[in-house]
C-alpha cells in the first residue's frame, strides 16, 4: 500500500475513534477536553483529506483503491460527525437537515455512478470545494458549542453557537444549490451523449443500406 493510500486509511481508523470521543464513555469531560479533542481530530482528518490527493497526484501514485477509498472515507467521515452530532449537539444539528445533506451525497453517488457508465465525467465544481469547506466549519463549530456559547477575548466575543447555526444553515444551502448545478451538468452531458449515440447509429444504418449491391435476383 503506498503513502496516499495509507493516510486514506487513517482517516477511516479516525472515524469510530471521533464517534467514541462524542459518547459519554470518553474519560475526560472537564474544561471542554471532550470537544476540543474531537474538534482537533476532525480537523487532522479533514487535512488528510487533501493531502492523499495531494501526494498521489505528486507522486503519480493515482490507483484504482485510492480513488475508491478517497471520497468513501470523506463521505463516512462527514455523515458519522453529522449524526452523532444529532444526538450531541441536538441544538444546532437537527434530524431533518443531516437527511438532507446525506441525500445530497447519495444523489451525486449516483448521478456519478450513472455518467460512469456512459463514459464520461463531471468535474467537481467549486460549491463542491465551499460545501466541504463549510461542512468542517459546521462540523467542528457545532461540537464546540456542545460546551461553549461563546468566547469572549477582552473587548472580543466569538459567539460559537450562532457560528455553528449559521454554519449548518449554510451548509445545506451550498449542498442544495451544488447539488443542482450538478445535475443541469451530468443533463447536459448525458442529453449529448445520447444524441452522439443516436447519430452514429443513423450513419450506421445508412452505412449498412449503403452497401446493399442492387440490380441482383
Amino acid at each position: 500500500m503506498n503513502l496516499p493510500n495509507s493516510i486514506t486509511m487513517s482517516r477511516i481508523v479516525m472515524i469510530p475513534l471521533l464517534l467514541w470521543i462524542l459518547t459519554p464513555h470518553f474519560p475526560w469531560h472537564a474544561y471542554g477536553a471532550q470537544e476540543i479533542t474531537a474538534s482537533v481530530l476532525f480537523v487532522l482528518a479533514s487535512i488528510t483529506d487533501g493531502l492523499d490527493g495531494y501526494l498521489a497526484r505528486s507522486r503519480h501514485q493515482i490507483t484504482t483503491m485510492g480513488m475508491l477509498l478517497d471520497p468513501l472515507a470523506d463521505k463516512i467521515m462527514v455523515t458519522s460527525a453529522l449524526v452523532a452530532l444529532v444526538v450531541y449537539s441536538p441544538q444546532v444539528v437537527k434530524v431533518w437537515m443531516v437527511v438532507v445533506i446525506i441525500g445530497r451525497e447519495f444523489l451525486i453517488s449516483g448521478l456519478r455512478s450513472i455518467a460512469s457508465s456512459e463514459g464520461f465525467t463531471i468535474e467537481a465544481s467549486d460549491l463542491g470545494k465551499l460545501k466541504t469547506v463549510i461542512q468542517i466549519i459546521c462540523v467542528v463549530s457545532a461540537i464546540l458549542a456542545h460546551q461553549w456559547y461563546q468566547w469572549q477575548f477582552g473587548f472580543l466575543i466569538v459567539p460559537v453557537k450562532w457560528i455553528a447555526v449559521a454554519a449548518i444553515y449554510f451548509t445545506l444551502l451550498v449542498s442544495t444549490i451544488s447539488a443542482i448545478d450538478y445535475f443541469v451538468g451530468f443533463w447536459k452531458k448525458i442529453d449529448h451523449a445520447s444524441k452522439d449515440s443516436r447519430k452514429k447509429s443513423f450513419v450506421l444504418t445508412r452505412r449498412k443500406k449503403a452497401s446493399v449491391p442492387t440490380g441482383t435476383q
